[in-house]
């Protein structure tokens, strides 16, 4: 008897109560979408709102079905229950510690070798950063790596980044001062998603490296400072950068969460927030939230430290591990790392392809 939806009775997706249309969209046969780049060959929007099943089995692991409009087809039942409960080849953030293993691989297996590229990739995301070696000391070698993962994100810094110790620099980045534990480009709009440094030189005292887990901090306040943390992830800061041709403006949380209230993005460059005039007794709880979390992100517990010798590079999640280096002498030798920007959808999409 023809129905909207059908209830399945058995295997992974037993219990399920699916619709007719949601059924109808997930056709992929030739009638339906264009076998080289599998978009739709129809409009489902005007797919009749009355439209119903005729008939249904599943047979080898697919949902055989056919409609009342004449359509009929295949559909995988591990694909449905995968998109069903929201199951993605991404892997899930993990909470580290100083004390875990670096995440170093090496670039030589990562232009040759599948597996261990997918390897690094899925570390990447697990940890929000990983360490290449045996790179070309070279300039512009950061380009050439970052490509072969995705487009380079162009910004008014330009495609590609030299920080260097400089006269008159428009960035504290472009001098030899300490840089505390900060993400990239907060005021942007949106942030820049991955960034990844690469050393051609480091061979002045000082100039050491360090990486923070911002989820782990966050994680850390959610348990421990329930107050400070709710705070943080309500209260929308001003970050705001100027230069000579460009003034650059983004208004956001320091602790983003998504819709289910889960970390999302932390956004922390204490030199470039202004926190809006909130009420007196507000202010003195962002304050002290902030202060909290600035000590959290540059104590010993959370800080992972390393150098960057000539030739690795540090490819980090700019919206999730937050960096940083000490100061260092410029007189004692020249230190030189290139730096680019790439965007999530390009990891991503460059793992679910090698995982097909």
């Amino acid at each position: 008897m023809p129905s909207k939806s059908i209830l399945i009775p058995e295997g992974i997706l037993k219990g399920q109560n699916l619709h007719a249309l949601w059924l109808r969209e997930r056709l992929s046969g030739d009638d339906f979408v264009d076998k080289n780049n599998l978009q739709r060959l129809y409009e489902p929007s005007l797919l009749d709102d009355n439209l119903t099943i005729n008939e249904y089995k599943i047979n080898n692991n697919f949902l055989e079905i056919s409609f009342s409009d004449g359509s009929n087809g295949k559909i995988n039942i591990n694909e449905l229950y995968e998109e069903i409960n929201s199951i993605d080849v991404i892997p899930n953030k993990k909470i580290w510690s100083v004390s875990d293993k670096l995440q170093i691989f090496d670039n030589n297996q990562i232009q040759e070798n599948k597996k261990y590229l997918i390897k690094m990739l899925k570390s990447f995301y697990e940890y929000g950063y990983v360490i290449i070696e045996n790179t070309k000391p070279e300039q512009n070698e950061v380009i050439n790596f970052a490509e072969k993962l995705g487009p380079v994100r162009t910004t008014n810094w330009g495609k590609l980044f030299n920080v260097v110790s400089k006269p008159n620099p428009n960035d504290l980045a472009y001098t030899a001062l300490e840089l505390k534990s900060h993400s990239d480009n907060p005021y942007r709009k949106p942030v820049p998603g991955i960034q990844l440094l690469h050393c051609i030189a480091n061979e002045s005292v000082g100039g050491d490296s360090s990486l923070v887990d911002g989820y782990s901090v966050t994680e850390f306040l959610k348990k421990n400072h329930k107050k400070l943390y709710k705070i943080l992830t309500e209260t929308n800061v001003n970050f705001k950068f100027t230069d000579v041709d460009v003034i650059l403006e983004n208004k956001s949380k320091l602790i983003e969460l998504d819709d289910n209230g889960l970390f999302k993005q932390i956004n922390f460059s204490s030199r470039l927030d202004y926190v809006p005039n909130l009420r007196f007794e507000d202010l003195e709880i962002f304050y002290q939230a902030r202060k909290c979390m600035y000590e959290l992100c540059n104590s010993d517990q959370f800080k992972i430290k390393f150098r960057l010798s000539a030739g690795m590079i540090a490819m980090f999640d700019n919206l999730r591990t937050l960096h940083g280096r000490t100061k260092f002498d410029p007189n004692t030798g020249f230190r030189h790392l290139q730096g680019c920007y790439i965007d999530h959808d390009a990891t991503e999409g460059k793992l679910r392809r090698l995982l097909k």
